[in-house]
Parts: C-alpha cells; structure tokens; sequence
C-alpha cells in the first residue's frame, strides 16, 4: 500500500477500514469500497485505478502472435552478455531478464567480480550483448568494492571496447548506482520506495544485491525461522515485481555452507545459503568455486601467458534455470575480469 499515490484523505480512510493490502482493495466491488471506507465513488475510482497500476499484468499474446514472433517489448526475454565467449555459451547468450538470477559461492570465488562485469557490460549498446543502461548496486556485506572497479575499467580490454562503443568522454563508473544497506528492514525499504523511483526516472537496467545472505546472518535466532522466511518472501516478491514491470535482470549473490558430502577428490559440495526459503524464489542458480590448481601458461591468453602473475582455476556451475542445461565451464580472472577455458584445453588437468 506504501506505493499508492493518493492523497492523505484516502489512505487514512484505508487505514481506518483496515483495509491494508491491495489484495483487500481488489477483492471489493466500488460499491462495497465505498461503504467500508465511506469515500465517495470518485475517490473510489482513484483509488481503483492507482491499486490497479501497482498491479504487475502482462498483454495477451494470441499463438500467431507466437508464431509470427510478434512480441510485445514488455515480454521479449533480453540477455545480458558477461562480456565472455565462453560464459555466454555455457549461459545461453547472457543473463536473462527473468525472474532472480543467484550467484552464489565460496569466498574469492569471483562473486563480487561477475557482478562488476555484468555492471560494465549492461552500458554496451543492446548489438553488443548490453541493456544500454546503468546499474544500481546495492552493498549489504562491505564497502563498495571501487578499487577493483577502477582496475577492471582501466584495463586495456575494457578501454578499448568501451572506446569503440561509446562517446568520447563517456567514463562506465559514473553509470553505477550504489546503495549500502545494513539490515532486513533497510533493504526492504530500498526495494519498495527508492529502488522503483530510481529506475522509474534514469535507464537502470540491471539490479545487482551483493549480497542477500549478509542482511540474514545474524538476525534472525533459530525460533525466528517463519519471520525470517517472511521477510526473505517480501524481498523476492519485490525484487520479481520490478523483474516483470520492467523487464530488467536481478542479480542476487549468495554465500555457500560446506557440505559433508564429497564432489570429487580435490572439491568438497558447497550448498548456498538460505535454505529452501530463499531457493523456491530463484529462477536460475549459478554456483561459483575455486581451487588451489594454477592454469597452465597454455590455457591461457597470449597476453596473460606473458604476466608474471599466476592465475588459479575456478568453476561456473550452472545449478539449475527454465533455460538451461546443467553444465560446467572452467574460468580464471585477470585484470579486466573473469574468462572462460575451453574445456578441450583443460581435458588434461582438470
């Protein structure tokens, strides 16, 4: 009800009726909104219509339309490349805008490095694999991570793709919006307030929450197990809410337990966090891992074959997505982000 833009008059009758969920609103009739809140039907009509708007509906396709591929804009499925051959192929093109996308992983995996990546790639032109949009970021663990920003832009890789598709004086850092939220209630005020004006007046067209698992850490006490699957609902419900009205990719990154249970000799199973409280409102599950192995100067780049720097093998697990298979892609990160290996170079020591 907080989205509601109505005057004062109106909501205080609300509030008065106690009706208090645009569910009680929509399962009223006029006549029967105005007896329980003594509004005259014009106020009632006001307040049908803006409970109406708040409403998320999408347009009817008919099966030619399917056919035809005459879709609407609001339901064409955009990617979002990752800035890498390989990734996107394990990706089917990029990251979707639909639904929640959790990225999840243990420590120095490249959590925090995939989502600079996807922040810089969402400003390329849409004929490049971008959104032509910005970013907003928002950081509920520590600081800003712009050191590594600035690194990544100021990379000859970065630089030379973003010269050749961007104006002269054009700088990716200013195309990030970060926010720093510290608790349960803060980001939930974020997500119904502040976030849907912010994409409402600019060009956001990605939303990155680094990360969701921070804000539940220590919160929450082992009776508080229904409290803590509520609000964990709120905020999947409003990140899905501005998913489908505007048509942009959500990102949540995710921390991982251990598991007991063995993947192989040298990999332990990591489970992320949350449990199945959060896992039944992720649309595609992507887990990141490393090990202690160094990529072979073979596998590598001419360039990063030449650094001094070793380079440690990491995975892209693709956990589950109504889109795509499950696969593995071994990656490592360097200087301007994270690359995939082919899988034909790495046969022998993987």
């Amino acid at each position: 009800m907080e989205l509601l833009d109505l005057h004062p008059r109106i909501m205080k009758a609300l509030k008065k009726s106690k009706i208090n969920t645009l569910s009680g609103v929509l399962s009223l009739s006029g006549p029967d909104l105005a007896r329980a809140t003594d509004l005259s039907s014009r106020d009632v009509q006001l307040l049908q219509k803006s409970v109406a708007d708040c409403v998320p509906r999408l347009p009817a396709v008919t099966a030619l339309q399917l056919c035809k591929n005459d879709i609407p804009p609001s339901l064409f499925i955009r990617k979002l490349t990752t800035g890498c051959r390989l990734l996107d192929k394990a990706l089917k093109g990029g990251i979707i805008s639909r639904g929640i996308t959790e990225i999840a992983g243990e420590s120095a995996s490249g959590k925090t490095q995939f989502c600079l990546q996807l922040s810089l790639q969402v400003q390329l032109p849409e004929e490049q694999g971008g959104l032509a949009g910005d970013t907003v970021y928002i950081c509920t663990e520590d600081a800003f991570p712009n050191k590594r920003l600035y690194q990544i832009i100021e990379s000859e890789e970065t630089r030379s793709v973003f010269k050749k598709h961007c104006k002269d004086g054009y700088h990716p850092g200013d195309h990030i919006y970060v926010e720093h939220v510290a608790d349960v209630e803060g980001l939930i005020r974020f997500l119904k307030m502040k976030l849907p004006a912010l994409i409402k007046r600019g060009k956001v067209r990605l939303v990155v929450l680094d990360s969701i698992a921070a804000v539940f850490r220590c919160e929450y006490s082992i009776h508080e197990s229904i409290a803590r699957a509520k609000h964990l609902s709120i905020i999947a419900r409003e990140l899905h809410h501005l998913c489908t009205i505007h048509n942009i990719p959500i990102i949540c990154v995710n921390q991982v337990t251990a598991s007991l249970k063995k993947r192989s000799l040298s990999r332990t199973e990591n489970i992320p966090a949350l449990g199945l409280s959060w896992a039944n409102h992720v649309t595609t599950r992507i887990l990141l891992s490393r090990t202690d192995q160094i990529v072979p100067l073979e596998a590598l780049s001419a360039h990063d074959a030449q650094s001094t720097a070793n380079h440690m093998l990491r995975y892209l697990e693709v956990k589950f997505g109504p889109h795509l298979p499950l696969t593995i892609t071994p990656y490592y990160i360097n200087q301007s982000g994270i690359h995939g290996l082919s899988c034909a170079n790495t046969e022998g020591w993987v």
